[in-house]
């Protein structure tokens, strides 16, 4: 992390960190073109993979660039716990990446990555963001110390969630998805009328009732903190158009990747994990035979 990150107070905005730069032509490969080290790149369905840090490649982005972006970011709630899966009692730790570095530290990282996400955002584009309490809240201080517009707070329920083991809370049955604009200029767009039609003709709810993933969308292996595919299908729907620029700065194992093909989106994918971009090749290329034979 870069020297001056550390030289700026806990809650103050923080200067950006790269040059401005602008785009005009809408292809992630004419985008990128300064960026050719691509992990995986299929030109056909637009898809680019990066096996990279996200704050080495952001800042490299064209400013006012990119559509939309959705981010699955640490949780930091590696902390020695356990959880219950399968039946089974667990260890909540999941990486080194997820371990926390105290709450100072955990701003500072989140406060980064957004403001790089906010200046790649097109005038009018969104932003989701998924969290539990450990980081959700927040997400929200930075989001607002920037100046981003927050549009929705969406409770996913996850149908069926695991017990909760120590007997000592509620059972952990929800996350929460922040949806935002880039700022208070923006016009963002939101498909209602699709919404509407896919909640039986009704005003679409804030409470969005979806399954955690299957054993299907994990036959290639998994990541621990994999969205089930109905969860992004439903946010690329809401808020992207045919042919727009998705993002996602912590893509794991590939589910926002693998929406945003089936429909009809572009996609750019960072994650630094090679075990989990193995998985995302894997999953997109099934989707991209899936495709073949739906035509």
């Amino acid at each position: 992390m870069r020297e001056e990150i550390y030289q700026l107070s806990f809650l103050m905005p923080m200067p950006t960190l790269t040059q401005e730069k602008t785009v005009s032509k809408k292809d992630i490969f004419g985008l990128l073109v300064n960026l050719p080290n691509y992990y995986f790149e299929d030109k056909k369905h637009k898809t680019i993979l990066y096996k990279e840090n996200c704050f080495d490649v952001l800042p490299e982005f064209p400013e006012n660039s990119i559509d939309m972006i959705f981010a699955d970011p640490p949780y930091f709630l590696s902390n020695g716990g356990f959880t219950c899966q399968s039946g089974k009692k667990v260890s909540v730790n999941k990486g080194r990446w997820d371990v926390s570095k105290g709450l100072e530290e955990t701003y500072i990282f989140t406060q980064r990555w957004l403001r790089e996400c906010q200046r790649v955002l097109a005038p009018n584009g969104t932003i989701w963001v998924s969290g539990t309490s450990h980081i959700i809240y927040i997400v929200g201080s930075a989001m607002q110390n920037l100046g981003y517009k927050i549009l929705n707070d969406i409770a996913w329920f996850k149908v069926n969630p695991p017990p909760n083991l120590s007997c000592r809370y509620f059972t952990h049955s929800t996350e929460t998805i922040l949806w935002a604009a880039k700022n208070k200029e923006s016009k963002h767009y939101f498909n209602y009328n699709l919404m509407k039609k896919i909640n039986n003709n009704k005003q679409m709810l804030s409470l969005w009732s979806i399954k955690a993933p299957g054993q299907l969308e994990k036959i290639y292996g998994k990541h621990p903190t994999q969205k089930p595919l109905e969860l992004l299908n439903r946010i690329i729907l809401a808020s992207t158009r045919h042919n727009d620029i998705v993002l996602d700065p912590f893509s794991g194992s590939g589910t926002t990747g693998l929406a945003a093909l089936k429909e009809g989106r572009q996609f750019i994918g960072i994650e630094l994990e090679e075990e989990y971009l193995k998985v995302s090749i894997k999953r997109i290329k099934d989707e991209q035979r899936s495709l073949l034979l739906r035509r």
